[in-house]
Parts: structure tokens; C-alpha cells; sequence
């Protein structure tokens, strides 16, 4: 004996504003070989029942008063032919094109177009830290305005401030430079490597904050920023201009960052006033995480493409021959950080503060060393490498 068709009553819902939802779930309920019977008032119930079956691959069978359709040839309906993007945990060697924006595991209709994005092999993007480094940074945010003192009182001599100004807008311009390079690359990377996407973009905002707190100390006490060098700004466009991801890492957050990290601790340390040293203190923080993905990334590559570091190598000798006729870490910047360090204005004090900036210059190549050696460098060669990053730090 044959089943007697299920049925259901729109009533006066027509299944062009919502009944389509009723319709679905109820053939989706039908068992295999059931058969479903529509009646409602819509005199349109024909027509659009005709459209749904043919969308979701069920049989349709026209009546009088009322429409008869039968369970999907497939649970998916429309979704027939649709492929998954792998799996929501797993991350896979090169995504394909056409999985696009789609969340990692989700079923992606068939025709639906193909993106170009440049970074697409899980090998030159990827590291197994970066989930845990995104959670971190994305719970590590902070305010700046309620995050730093601004309402803190100090008075400082014209010298220190002017200095403390001079510093504040080198700063920021490297700062800018720092959020340019990961905004950039967040548009290429393939999404289903989404906790580089989250990374590079939690970057970029960490970037902004920091312009945001050095320009507004910068401006605290003076009318205007201080000076920016055709030196300092050659010496940043090479990295703004890197199109090569993991080189762009390479310079910007191992070498470039990495020595800033140093600086900004260094200024904390040094601080003549509670907000520089607010500023300095929280914008570490971040750095810190920004060197440690750039290192994990490339620890990662290096062990799989053996001829990495002969590119990484490269990428440090060509930008040293790019900037071999500037003039490094500008006078103004190197004082101005003399005389913050020296904290008074007598000549002990400033012979104090000299010996603090060579000591901090050694200490930026100390810790360029030991990042180097992570990658996979013997000595020699990351002693030689750290000696050609340029003066101006970043």
C-alpha cells in the first residue's frame, strides 16, 4: 500500500513571505519516497511551490486546489554540488580559489567565483601559534584613553620636552610604516588561514593605537610634531614596498620590530614623565606579540624551505645597499634620546645618558642575534646580518 502524502496548511501564508520556511522544513521531515501535500489561500501557491521544488530538487505534482511535492532527491537540496572547506579544526596545504570568504568547513555552493589572494600555501603563512597569539592579543587591547595617565601633572625643562616630542614623532612614523605593512598583506592572505587574517588585522589596530598615543603626547606640551628625515622615511618606504610576505615579516617584525621592542623599553625605563612612559610601556606590549608571531611564522618556513634563509639573507644585504648613501638613525632622534636617558642637563649627566644609547644600540644587536639563530643562522652569519640592519632601528 502506498503512504498517504503528509500534509501541510499555509493558510493564508504565502510561501513568498516566510511559508517557504514551513515548506522546507516539512519536506525535509518526509521520509524517502514520501510525498508532501500543500493547500493554502495564495492563489500564487502554484507557481512558487513549482520554483521551490526545482531549487531544492524535489518532485512536484500540480493538483487543482492543491500542490503534491516529494522528499528532495537530497537532503542538501539547492546544496547539491557544494563542497566543504575542509574542516572547521583543520587547516589544509592550499585552499582552492573558489572556497573564497568562506568560514573554514563551510559548504561552498558550486559556482560561486574564485578570489585571487597572492598567499594561499599554508607553507609560506602559517604557524601552529597562531590561534593562541591572536586570543591573546585580542584580550591584551586597551584605551588609550583610560589606559594612560594624560591627566597626570609634570613639568619638564624645554630641553626634555623638546626632546621627548622629537622622539614621540619618530615614533609615530614608524609606527605608521608597522601598520602598513600587515594592513597590506591582510587583503592577500587566503581567509581559510583566518588566525593570520586575525592576526595581521589585530596588528594593524595595534598599529593605530600607537599612533594615536605617541601623537597625542607628542602634541601634550608642543603645538606640532618635530621632525621627519628623508633618511628615516627611505629607510621605512623599503619596507612598505616589500611585496614578498615573509620577507616583509622578516625586516619589518623580527629585524625591525625586534629592535624597537628594545627601544620602547629602553624609553619606559628612561621616562621623564608618567605618560612617555605609559605610552612606551603598553605599545612593548604589543610589540612584543608582533615579534613573536613574525618569529614563529618563519621558524616554521625555514624548516620547510630549506632556501629560506638564503632569501632572508638576501632581502638584508639588498635593503643595506638600498640605503648605504642615507644617513641612519637621524641626529636629532640619537640626541634627543641622549638627553632623555641622561634625565638632567649637566655634562655627567649627559656623558650618562651617551654610554645608555650605546648600550642600547648593543643590546638591539644582541637581541637581532638571538632571533637570527631561532631561524635557523650560525653565529657568524647573524652577527653579520645584525651588523647590516640599518641605524634608524625599524
Amino acid at each position: 500500500m502506498s503512504r498517504p502524502p503528509a500534509r501541510l496548511d499555509l493558510g493564508a501564508l504565502s510561501l513568498a513571505r516566510g511559508g517557504h520556511l514551513l515548506l522546507r522544513k516539512a519536506l525535509l521531515a518526509l521520509p524517502a519516497g514520501g510525498t508532501l501535500e500543500v493547500v493554502g489561500a495564495d492563489p500564487e501557491l502554484p507557481v512558487h511551490a513549482r520554483a521551490l521544488a526545482r531549487a531544492w530538487g524535489a518532485p512536484f505534482h500540480p493538483h487543482d486546489a492543491t500542490v503534491v511535492l516529494g522528499a528532495p532527491v537530497t537532503p542538501e537540496g539547492r546544496w547539491r554540488g557544494a563542497v566543504r572547506s575542509g574542516a572547521p579544526g583543520q587547516v589544509v596545504a592550499e585552499p582552492p580559489a573558489t572556497w573564497g570568504l568562506a568560514a573554514r568547513g563551510a559548504a561552498v555552493e558550486a559556482g560561486s567565483p574564485a578570489f585571487r589572494f597572492p598567499w594561499s600555501r599554508r607553507d609560506e603563512v602559517w604557524t601552529d601559534e597562531a590561534g593562541r597569539l591572536y586570543l591573546q592579543a585580542a584580550a591584551a587591547q586597551w584605551d588609550p584613553v583610560t589606559a594612560v595617565p594624560w591627566a597626570t601633572g609634570f613639568d619638564l625643562p624645554d630641553e626634555v620636552e623638546d626632546a621627548v616630542v622629537q622622539l614621540m614623532t619618530y615614533l609615530v612614523e614608524n609606527e605608521v610604516a608597522a601598520l602598513l605593512v600587515p594592513a597590506r598583506f591582510c587583503a592577500q592572505v587566503h581567509p581559510h588561514f583566518r588566525e593570520i587574517v586575525q592576526l595581521l588585522a589585530i596588528q594593524a589596530a595595534d598599529e593605530a593605537r600607537h599612533i594615536e598615543v605617541f601623537t597625542r603626547r607628542a602634541l601634550l606640551r608642543r603645538p606640532a610634531p618635530a621632525l621627519s628625515t628623508a633618511g628615516g622615511q627611505a629607510s621605512l618606504q623599503t619596507l612598505v614596498e616589500e611585496p614578498d610576505f615573509a620577507l616583509a615579516s622578516f625586516l619589518t617584525s623580527v629585524l625591525g620590530e625586534g629592535s624597537f621592542l628594545t627601544l620602547l623599553r629602553f624609553l619606559d625605563h628612561h621616562a621623564p614623565d608618567p605618560v612617555t612612559a605609559a605610552v612606551c610601556r603598553l605599545a612593548a606590549q604589543d610589540e612584543a606579540r608582533h615579534v613573536a608571531f613574525g618569529v614563529a611564522h618563519l621558524e616554521r618556513h625555514a624548516r620547510l624551505d630549506p632556501t629560506l634563509r638564503l632569501r632572508l639573507a638576501a632581502a638584508v644585504e639588498r635593503r643595506h645597499d638600498a640605503l648605504r648613501h642615507t644617513a641612519g638613525l637621524n641626529e636629532e632622534v640619537f640626541d634627543a634620546l641622549v638627553v632623555v636617558a641622561a634625565g638632567a642637563w649637566t655634562p655627567d649627566a649627559l656623558r650618562r645618558g651617551w654610554d645608555a644609547v650605546v648600550a642600547l644600540q648593543e643590546e638591539m644587536d644582541v637581541g637581532r642575534r638571538v632571533r637570527l639563530r631561532r631561524l635557523g643562522f650560525e653565529e657568524a652569519d647573524a652577527a653579520r646580518l645584525s651588523g647590516l640592519h640599518t641605524r634608524n632601528f625599524m
